[in-house]
């Protein structure tokens, strides 16, 4: 990835440093995810994971939205298929935006959804699968799918209850209703509310912050922290070990014992040295 950008139609990337900033481009549909704008999102998400001068990844919207979920005439045509083919078509579509939220909530990087206006449905888990929400005060939230005679699919009935209790997660999936950001961040659904013009630059700077530890130590502690409400306490020390041990071969590790021993070292020397004057 260059400092500058790369873009698709559908999916702006750009990086400027080590945050790389990610802009869902459908702005007419309200960034609604199509067939094609799927691919080029994972597409985006491989660049980032493999460019190691980028540390950390804000995600937004194009436009007033952040993203309104499933694009309609992707609903369109899958009632237009004949009947016994809707089940697998359905199935298919089904992987493919699994696999891609799963590519951004596994992404061995810090990981921010900037959200600038409506995240509704599927936009609503692709915001809610980052490590972090900042909001807009001009951002709603709302799980639409029951409106729609649909169960949340794209990883919401995951993430939600994770940060809401399950209780709460159950009333909004079961409503469908709006969130306020100043509700939003009361029952934990988003982390921080910011105004909306300050929003991108506000998200770059708290990624910026989360971008300067060492990159092998976060993306052990990421992969292992997103696991820990299935795991055993057992499990997560046995983990946590193998991660460690990684840990003790890396460079940045290697190079902060060296640069503390060196200090310590220092400070001896200068301590022997005043006691013999």
């Amino acid at each position: 990835m260059t400092p500058n950008s790369a873009e698709s139609d559908a999916i702006l990337l750009e990086a400027d440093g080590p945050v790389a900033v990610l802009t869902l481009n459908r702005p007419a549909a309200r960034n609604a995810i199509d067939d094609d704008m799927r691919a080029d999102l994972m597409a985006a998400l491989d660049r980032v994971a493999r460019t190691d001068s980028v540390k950390a990844l804000v995600i937004t919207g194009a436009g007033k939205g952040f993203c309104s979920g499933g694009d309609v005439k992707s609903m369109q045509a899958r009632l237009s298929v004949p009947p016994g083919e809707v089940a697998l078509n359905g199935w298919r579509r089904q992987q493919r935006t699994h696999h891609a939220i799963s590519m951004l909530h596994a992404l061995p990087k810090p990981t921010i959804a900037a959200v600038n206006g409506a995240a509704t449905g599927l936009g609503c888990d692709v915001a809610l699968c980052c490590d972090f929400i900042i909001a807009s005060d001009a951002a709603r939230f709302a799980m639409t799918y029951i409106l729609r005679g649909l169960i949340p699919d794209g990883g919401g009935m995951y993430f939600l209850p994770r940060r809401v209790g399950l209780s709460r997660a159950k009333e909004l999936i079961f409503s469908g209703r709006t969130v306020e950001p100043e509700e939003a961040l009361r029952i934990g659904m988003i982390d921080r509310v910011t105004g909306a013009g300050t929003l991108l630059d506000d998200a770059r700077a708290w990624a910026a912050e989360l971008s300067h530890g060492a990159p092998a130590a976060l993306a052990l502690s990421k992969n292992i922290l997103d696991q820990t409400f299935e795991l055993s306490v057992e499990q997560v020390f046995s983990m946590g070990s193998q991660a460690q041990a990684i840990c003790y071969s890396s460079r940045e590790h290697q190079e902060s014992v060296a640069a503390f021993l060196e200090g310590v070292a220092q400070r001896r020397a200068a301590k022997q040295k005043g006691e013999v004057a």
